[in-house]
């Protein structure tokens, strides 16, 4: 089984460039509660919740929760992953989030990403309390039937425990360099590509 942050563990530090120009560190960030997910320029899963995860960012934005998207995918292994195509990204939808670049991967592994979009809450002592997915069908959100990260946003601003605090991140396998993406199994989603 691959390793992934674990609940209660503390939110791995990180220097990264994002497309704004600028270069973030984990301790730039003082918000009550920070959302780190891991996530990408092309896979459809990504793209097929990008709408949903706007809609979270932004009705829980003045409640102190800030997102942060980290592209750790190699642009050997898709080259439409690279920080240029982030950028035009980020232009285009003009997302409520910073999109960082994690090019060396090392991020990533320290957090254990395992899928685009993975995604991981920090209470404000930077704990985590919740990992996993966004929503249970982020290909195709107009078939979702519960959206995970709004009800642990909500139940932890409410000051409750989280009801589901680990769910299965759904989405394509982060393209780890070296790694050819034919490789991986269909579900994956490599194989279209």
């Amino acid at each position: 089984m691959a390793f992934t942050l674990q609940l209660g563990e503390s939110a791995p530090d990180f220097s990264l460039p994002a497309t704004d120009g600028k270069t973030y560190q984990l301790s730039d960030f003082n918000d009550d509660v920070l959302v780190v997910f891991f996530t990408c320029n092309h896979c459809p899963y990504v793209i097929g919740s990008d709408e949903v995860t706007r809609q979270t960012a932004e009705k829980f934005a003045d409640q102190g929760v800030r997102f942060v998207g980290i592209n750790a995918n190699s642009e050997n292994t898709h080259p439409d992953d690279d920080f240029d195509h982030m950028v035009s990204r980020m232009e285009e939808n003009n997302f409520p989030w910073l999109y960082l670049r994690d090019e060396s991967q090392d991020v990533a592994k320290a957090y254990g990403a395992l899928r685009t979009p993975h995604f991981y809450v920090f209470d404000k002592d930077r704990k985590l309390v919740y990992t996993g997915r966004a929503v249970d069908n982020p290909k195709d959100t107009s078939k979702m039937t519960v959206n995970d990260l709004d009800r642990a946003l909500e139940e932890h601003l409410a000051g409750k425990p989280i009801s589901v605090p680990i769910t299965n991140p759904l989405g394509c396998n982060v393209k780890w360099d070296g790694q050819d993406a034919h490789w991986m199994p269909a579900e994956a989603c490599d194989l279209v590509y």
